[in-house]
């Protein structure tokens, strides 16, 4: 299967505690992002809850 960049913006600190978790567990950051990506196409949603509050347990 042919190979293609994709190119994600996100701030330095993100991308550096991105980095470390990656390494902890053994992947790269590439394939965490393939399988984040691949698990998109397969189940046909984001693969964790979505919400607009900062807290989900927060009642407002």
């Amino acid at each position: 299967m042919a190979q293609t960049n994709v190119n994600i913006r996100m701030d330095e600190e993100t991308k550096i505690a991105f980095d470390k978790f990656c390494s902890e567990i053994g992947l790269s950051a590439s394939s965490a992002f393939n399988i984040f990506a691949k698990t998109v196409v397969r189940e046909q949603r984001i693969p964790f809850e979505l919400t607009t509050k900062s807290n989900p347990d927060e009642t407002n």
